[in-house]
């Protein structure tokens, strides 16, 4: 017999006083409710009721049994409560995984706008360029760039992750204007360590795998590396999300334009859940809207 029930028949023959009332709460037989109370005492090896022909009562053991049923199922009943309210109204923590760079410059400040639609909700951003694995490290969504492999996730395509090679106009009156990718062997390149070694600066059409004399100044930053490019250090290639701005003011210049490498493709991916709750189905549906 289903524990949980024959414990919830148990608390209702000591609250109400018989079997017969129990019966009725149940819409079953005394004699099932009678099932239920042996099926129960057979699992623990002592009686919890005293019988006779006028009356019952509980024995020791029924009492103390009776007070720990009635923990636990009213922890059954606020875990389902709580589930209850969660998909009724978006509300709860929600974690997110993302880029570095995508998530700074892009995805933070358009959480500030989703958390002041939901102001039940929290999320905790995590920024890594790694792959994450959503499932074993318990997060929500994660934004992914670059072709993704088999997964058993939901994958929903966002803006594609345009590149753009820049330059500030000082650097480019001091220095020149490369026309071709060859005229980058003459100039200071950027180097983000982000990049695997075979897509370093390998711009369209380059099929040979041209090799430019190596970079004097490297990181793991975006941001360091935009900045250089600002002060008129050298040449930077890297998201047009994150250099528009700079683009838009003139304080960076498009160079190289026809070289520029394909767009990656970016998606948002979450596990598959029949019943998502409306926490995640809120942020899905703000992202998509954001970004697509």
């Amino acid at each position: 017999m289903d524990k949980l029930r024959s414990m919830e028949i148990f608390v209702a023959v000591v609250d109400q006083g018989s079997f017969t009332a129990a019966a009725d709460r149940f819409k079953i037989s005394p004699v099932m409710v009678g099932k239920h109370i042996r099926s129960l005492e057979q699992r623990l090896g002592a009686a919890l009721l005293t019988r006779t022909t006028r009356r019952q009562s509980l024995t020791e053991i029924g009492r103390q049994y009776a007070d720990q049923c009635r923990i636990i199922l009213a922890q059954i009943q606020a875990a389902e409560s709580g589930a209850e309210a969660m998909r009724g109204a978006p509300r709860g923590q929600l974690k997110i995984s993302a880029p570095v760079s995508f998530g700074a410059e892009w995805l933070s400040p358009a959480l500030t706008e989703y958390l002041a639609l939901y102001p039940e909700i929290g999320v905790e951003l995590s920024l890594n360029d790694r792959m994450v694995d959503l499932v074993e490290e318990g997060f929500d969504a994660a934004v992914r760039i670059g072709v993704l492999g088999d997964s058993t996730m939901i994958a929903r395509p966002l803006k594609p992750y345009g590149m753009a090679i820049c330059a500030s106009p000082e650097y480019l009156a001091r220095r020149g204007v490369p026309r071709v990718p060859a005229d980058l062997a003459q100039h200071e390149c950027l180097d983000f360590t982000g990049w695997s070694a075979q897509g370093r600066w390998r711009l369209k059409g380059e099929k040979d795998g041209r090799a430019f004399p190596p970079a004097r100044l490297r990181s793991n930053s975006t941001h360091a590396l935009r900045m250089a490019a600002l002060s008129g250090f050298g040449i930077t290639m890297q998201a047009e999300m994150i250099l528009s701005r700079d683009i838009a003011a003139g304080r960076l210049v498009r160079i190289l334009e026809d070289y520029v490498p394909a767009a990656r493709p970016v998606h948002l991916l979450y596990p598959r859940d029949r019943q998502p709750t409306p926490k995640l189905t809120t942020f899905i549906d703000f992202v998509l809207e954001r970004f697509s």
